[in-house]
């Protein structure tokens, strides 16, 4: 597969960016709970998001050549359909929600930071910034989610701490015998020690900020096949405006549904920001499924229903 190669500005720009924004919200940590909150809630929509409004570009080369020019509506009302979904979810079945959001989190951030053909590797590092927040800082935990779910929660549901210590011995065998790679093993050190140290929103926002998103953001650059269009870190961020910009727009006409007979700004923003990620993280996992599975090595710009290759696959 060709790879785009990412110029060094580009990467020194996201190294940059990314130790200003580790300083700030760990200093955030010191604030009062609202006003870290809000830190760390703004930090998530601003530099989180659109690495998910992305999924545009990836959608385009694989609808384009089919549906032509209503490709963009072809993408978007499954895409928002989907989404709708897990917000209506929020509200009827919470808990359940809460619990199937935290697996899909799994799922999708072990794939993300393993990579294909490691399972073990992506349980072990999918699970850790959803489990170590429930080991550590439990009652901290319990009371986050509280707001988002909006149900009663004193303490955490047994089912998440038996699965939080679960998690912790699979890791503990995954370290003595996988024998994980010395970066790997360092990046986990590294943020264990920041939820070990900050509340679990900043530490969360650490590790969704300034591993994930960038990640998901710098493969995208670098493949050539699956975001053709995509070939520097400023274009990337160029493409994810228009998709951010409607996403920022569908939160703000969210915000009554969630806002009202509450005054608490900091818990309103928190339970419309982290329902919308769930809410967008389904059709974005699913996304990134087909694309994963769309016949390699061709150019998909090339490819038309009449000579799509019959191997390799199907969306």
């Amino acid at each position: 597969m060709r790879r785009h190669r990412i110029p060094l500005s580009g990467t020194r720009l996201l190294q940059g960016a990314g130790t200003l924004v580790v300083l700030g919200l760990a200093a955030s940590a010191m604030l009062p709970r609202d006003a870290s909150w809000l830190v760390a809630l703004v930090a998530v929509i601003v530099l989180g998001v659109p690495h998910g409004a992305l999924d545009g570009a990836v959608a385009a080369p694989l609808l384009r050549p089919r549906f032509g020019r209503v490709w963009f509506p072809v993408f978007a009302l499954p895409y928002l359909g989907l989404a709708g979904s897990v917000l209506l979810a929020w509200q009827v079945v919470p808990m359940a929600t809460l619990a199937a959001f935290l697996a899909i989190s799994v799922l999708h951030f072990g794939t993300e930071d393993a990579g294909p053909g490691r399972p073990f590797e992506a349980l072990v590092r999918g699970g850790l910034p959803v489990a170590l927040p429930a080991l550590l800082h439990p009652e901290q935990t319990a009371g986050l989610f509280a707001v988002v779910a909006r149900v009663p929660m004193p303490e955490l549901p047994g089912w998440w701490s038996a699965a939080a210590w679960l998690w912790l011995a699979l890791a503990a065998a995954w370290l003595l015998i996988g024998r994980p790679r010395p970066a790997v093993m360092a990046e986990m050190a590294v943020l264990a020690a920041a939820f070990l140290a900050l509340p679990p929103l900043t530490a969360f926002t650490l590790y969704f900020v300034g591993l994930h998103a960038p990640r998901h953001m710098l493969a995208l650059v670098r493949d050539s096949v699956r975001a053709p269009g995509i070939d520097t870190v400023p274009r990337a961020v160029r493409a994810s405006l228009p998709i951010f910009g409607l996403t920022l727009g569908l939160g703000a006409g969210l915000w009554p549904l969630y806002a009202s007979g509450a005054p608490d700004t900091a818990a309103n923003l928190l339970t419309v920001t982290l329902r919308m990620l769930s809410a967008l993280t389904v059709p974005h996992i699913l996304l990134d499924h087909v694309a994963a599975r769309w016949p390699s090595g061709l150019d998909k710009r090339t490819i038309t229903p009449q000579a799509r290759p019959v191997s390799g696959g199907a969306p």
